[in-house]
């Protein structure tokens, strides 16, 4: 059995030292608990130990256990989805998801801003960069900074969404044995949150999604705002 009190512990206890190293405060990090192939209880203890932002990957998943959740504790949880959308699940996802980490295209954004909007929300949306440049990889492609100008219109088109809210980028970066090696792809995200910062009036792009439990310490080191851990609090996934 996993003990979930003592691997969040862990979990902020890590967080904190990569703040420390970096010159920030463990406040400046939001851990999104990623909750996918978990149970409604399992998801529930997270939450008894403090744990109120969980993400999910899968529409279908999310659609089932979070209703259950939100029976079991009411509404004190902000939900992620930090996986995949189809466009025409975009409907679907405007009904449970508070933040959105994984907007890759200026049509999927069109589709959750009329959702959105018939919902009577307003969701919070990063985008979705391969700044790494691996074709397996979703996200708009940021992997050659002489392109990144091609990005201005669409961050421009999406800001203007009404029934969303941009506030930020995500990327996901290569599996690697040792997570030094991944620093410069988180580097190169914060370079480009920067270079968009500058370039698009009005824009705000506070957030920075970026690490999971083997990188997320170089990715804090590096600006992440938001850290996706699944396995290092719930224990290894189960299908």
């Amino acid at each position: 059995m996993v003990d979930l009190a003592i691997n969040v512990e862990q979990v902020r206890e890590r967080v904190a030292a990569a703040c420390q190293r970096a010159g920030r405060t463990p406040q400046d990090v939001t851990i999104v608990a990623v909750s996918k192939t978990r149970s409604p209880e399992e998801m529930a203890a997270a939450y008894a130990c403090g744990l109120t932002h969980l993400g999910e990957n899968r529409v279908e998943e999310a659609e089932e256990k979070i209703p259950a959740v939100i029976e079991r504790l009411g509404d004190g949880i902000t939900w992620h989805m930090v996986g995949h959308i189809q466009s025409r699940k975009a409907s679907r996802v405007a009904e449970f998801a508070d933040v959105i980490h994984s907007l890759d295209s200026v049509k999927l954004a069109q589709r959750l801003d009329r959702a959105a909007a018939d919902a009577g929300r307003v969701i919070s949306v990063l985008l979705e960069c391969n700044v790494s440049g691996e074709p397996s990889k979703y996200g708009f492609d940021a992997a050659d900074e002489d392109g990144w100008s091609r990005l201005v219109e669409p961050v421009q088109e999406i800001d203007s969404c009404r029934n969303l809210r941009l506030c930020g980028l995500m990327t996901m970066a290569p599996i690697a044995d040792d997570p030094e090696t991944v620093r410069p792809v988180f580097r190169k995200l914060r370079t480009l949150r920067d270079t968009l910062q500058r370039n698009v009036t009005g824009v705000s792009l506070s957030e920075l999604s970026m690490g999971m439990t083997d990188d997320f310490e170089v990715a804090i080191e590096e600006g992440a705002t938001m850290v996706r851990i699944g396995r290092a609090i719930f224990g290894p996934a189960t299908y």
